[in-house]
C-alpha cells in the first residue's frame, strides 16, 4: 500500500474505547514497515469553527478530487494519526494526486513540529 492512497478502515477513537469505519490517508512510506501503516483521519463532517491549522479541506470542486474515491467535501485531520496493521484495511478508495499530497505534507510537517 503506497503513500497517498486513501483506504477504508476501522479507525480508533482517541480514547481507544471504540472505532469507526472511515476513510483514511496512508502517510507512511512503503519501505518503513511491511506489516503496519501510518494513517491520517478523514472526515466528511466539516465544522468551520473546529478546523485547526493542521487540517486540510478538499472540496469536490478541487482539481484531482475525482481520483480520491471520496464522495463529499472532506477534512483531512493531520493531527489525528494512527498506526494500524495493514490486514485490517477493508479496501482502497483512490489516491491523492501529487500536487494535493504536497499540501498535505506541509500540514503534516506543521502537525509534527517539523518546521
Amino acid at each position: 500500500m503506497k503513500r497517498g492512497v486513501i483506504v477504508l478502515t476501522p479507525f480508533p477513537f482517541t480514547n481507544l474505547k471504540s472505532k469507526k469505519v472511515r476513510p483514511a490517508l496512508i502517510i507512511s512510506s512503503e519501505s518503513i514497515d511491511k506489516r503496519d501503516v501510518i494513517l491520517a483521519f478523514i472526515s466528511s463532517v466539516i465544522n468551520e469553527a473546529e478546523i485547526k491549522e493542521v487540517d486540510f479541506i478538499l472540496k469536490k470542486t478541487d482539481k484531482g478530487f475525482e481520483e480520491t474515491g471520496l464522495k463529499k467535501d472532506s477534512l483531512f485531520k493531520l493531527g489525528k494519526l494512527a498506526t494500524l496493521e495493514k490486514s485490517i484495511i477493508l479496501g482502497e478508495l483512490g489516491y491523492l494526486p501529487e500536487e494535493i499530497m504536497k499540501k498535505i505534507d506541509e500540514k503534516l510537517k506543521l502537525a509534527l513540529g517539523l518546521r
